[in-house]
């Protein structure tokens, strides 16, 4: 559902009045929302400098959100996102991070868009939530929402949520859309996630004490794939936490080689400092967020290195992080072995400082990513979230 004529004072309208009309009615409604301003800049533009316009891109955004309780176990939610450039394309900026209206220019005006829209219903142990919504990565990881764009990425999904059996938690989902989440993508557009949508069914189980398990199954009917993914956390060990990883993409299409991956993860904290090492292989198959978005559910993901560690390599990254003002620091390095016939590795250095100032949630980073046979690629990233 695309809104192409509808300002964000519509919409707040739009939210109070029916918040209004639902209150004379006895019916509980929440209203709330975020307001963001996103800065990226990177010195791989035409100039080679790190703060040049033309290699800086920029966005503010404000989402309304409306949740209220109809009553007899039926839950109503709404959002809508509208995005702005405050004209910094004329002169800070040569981009946005995100786009809309099916137009991907800096210039083209506002974008607005609903996009969350959804009716749940509680049945016995059984929770249904139909319509657009976000699908947590825990319960999805092969197609889910990410949160590092200015906002996340949504779905056209049905989703049954059951707690009948003891300590599991069963999920069964149909998706049939989604807007993505890439650079400048358009947030107000959904396409199909293959002709015939996505069926998904996972399972979590908490018997054993501090050991999550978590399967994943999804079947794409007009594509010919389907995928399993689990993962294992084994948690408070002493003081070190394993987790484990791993599954695979298959493909039904002749000569075709199925995608695999196993990953690994070993934490603990020491002096106060969260360290961990994690470890991830994939063959020459691809592991990603399926169809939707940029990311990878592997646990060496990081700021940029998506595109080095989906696919045909080797990849370790050591992170750590720690207490510092109002924050923390948090600093991973990668290091990948490409191995393909181009042979080209990969490095990957995050410097991350997330803090709360001025009533915000605040994040300031700077990325240095070195593939081999390419220029180092670096970047700032700053953007500030306010939650109302």
């Amino acid at each position: 559902m695309k809104i192409t004529n509808l300002s964000l004072a519509a919409i707040a309208v739009v939210a109070m009045t029916t918040g209004a009309i639902a209150g004379d009615k006895g019916v509980d409604v929440k209203i709330g929302g975020q307001g963001v301003i996103y800065y990226n800049a990177t010195d791989g533009g035409a100039s080679g400098d790190l703060f040049n316009q033309d290699g800086a891109r920029a966005n503010a955004a404000i989402q309304l959100n409306l949740n209220s309780d109809l009553g007899n176990g039926f839950g109503l939610g709404v959002q809508g996102t509208a995005l702005n450039t405050f004209g910094l394309e004329n002169n800070l900026v040569s981009n946005v991070m995100q786009a809309g209206g099916g137009d991907l220019q800096p210039n083209a005006g506002d974008y607005e868009a609903i996009t969350k829209a959804y009716l749940t219903k509680k049945i016995a142990n059984t929770t249904l939530k139909m319509g657009r919504q976000e699908l947590p990565k825990s319960l999805s990881p092969l197609a889910f929402t990410e949160s590092w764009n200015v906002t996340k990425n949504t779905f056209d999904a049905i989703v049954a949520i059951n707690s009948d059996l003891p300590d599991t938690t069963l999920v069964g989902a149909f998706v049939s859309r989604t807007n993505g989440n890439g650079l400048a993508n358009d947030m107000s557009t959904f396409t199909k996630v293959g002709a015939k949508g996505a069926y998904m069914l996972t399972a979590a189980n908490k018997s054993v004490q501090n050991t999550p398990i978590t399967v994943s199954y999804y079947q794409l009917p007009s594509t010919g794939l389907s995928a399993v993914w689990g993962d294992v956390k084994a948690n408070k060990l002493g003081p070190v936490n394993i987790a484990l990883q791993g599954g695979t993409v298959m493909n039904d299409a002749a000569n075709s080689n199925d995608a695999k991956a196993v990953g690994a993860k070993v934490s603990s904290k020491v002096s106060g400092v969260n360290l961990s090492l994690a470890y991830s292989k994939v063959n020459a198959g691809v592991i990603d967020n399926v169809g939707t978005g940029v990311k990878t559910p592997l646990y060496t993901q990081m700021i940029l290195n998506q595109g080095a560690i989906k696919t045909n390599n080797d990849t370790v990254v050591l992170a750590g992080a720690m207490p510092v003002g109002t924050g923390k620091i948090i600093a991973k390095y990668d290091m990948t072995t490409d191995n393909s016939v181009a042979g080209k590795d990969y490095q990957e250095l995050d410097l991350i400082y997330k803090f709360k100032a001025l009533g915000t949630n605040m994040l300031a980073a700077y990325v240095m990513s070195d593939k081999d046979g390419q220029d180092k690629l670096n970047v700032v990233r700053v953007w500030t979230r306010y939650n109302f």
